[in-house]
């Protein structure tokens, strides 16, 4: 998933902002308790998202994809203090340990799970979104998008993860792959959409940064 080497990934992380105790506690609960724990943000990513997070100061995030928790105590560091988190995980054997942490944590009360297909709980959160985070099932990534896109306010930023897909974006696509089948599409859909603006990222797996225009 990484695209630089071992030492210079190191070094990178060793000169960027330290890891939260707390978030240090989760990381290594989630090594040693869940399947796939690769799929944690980590302290590298969960520091550029919490900065992106200060940056915007959202009054309301969406995320879809919660994991075991990491990535959206990362994003709610930089909540407005009447902001709201709302995340998504269709797994609900990780709710009570999501919710253990989240309790821990400054934003206990900011942060909203919802468990369940993120496509049919998205129209049922009211309002509008200042920052968004896709990182769950690739091949409903174009779907998301379109569920997003319209309820971001101008200005608002969507972040999307694994875009790269372990480089299978530039590979011969088997034509029974649909993640990587999906992901080209909305790799495609990010750049050609006049409603955004759109950089890729060559962080771990590629982090697309989507602006609202």
């Amino acid at each position: 998933m990484d695209f630089l080497d071992d030492d210079l990934l190191d070094y990178v992380t060793s000169h960027s902002e330290d890891e939260p105790q707390l978030l240090k506690e989760l990381n290594r609960e989630t090594w040693q308790k869940v399947l796939q724990p690769r799929m944690l943000s980590g302290h590298y990513q969960g520091r550029l998202l919490s900065l992106i997070s200060k940056l915007c100061q959202p009054k309301s995030i969406l995320e879809i994809g919660t994991y075991t928790g990491y990535s959206a105590l990362s994003l709610a560091e930089g909540l407005a203090k009447d902001g709201v988190l709302h995340t998504i995980d269709r797994n609900e054997e990780l709710h009570d340990l999501q919710r253990k942490y989240f309790d821990k944590s400054d934003f206990s009360d900011q942060i909203k799970q919802y468990v369940g297909d993120a496509k049919k709980v998205i129209p049922k959160i009211s309002g509008n979104f200042d920052l968004a985070f896709i990182d769950a099932d690739k091949s409903s990534y174009p779907k998301y998008f379109e569920l997003i896109v319209d309820r971001l306010n101008p200005g608002g930023l969507i972040l999307s993860d694994n875009v790269l897909w372990s480089g299978k974006v530039i590979e011969k696509l088997d034509p029974k792959d649909k993640d990587t089948k999906a992901l080209l599409e909305y790799n495609k859909i990010l750049k050609d959409d006049k409603r955004v603006e759109t950089v890729i990222l060559p962080i771990r797996d590629g982090l697309t940064l989507s602006r609202k225009v």
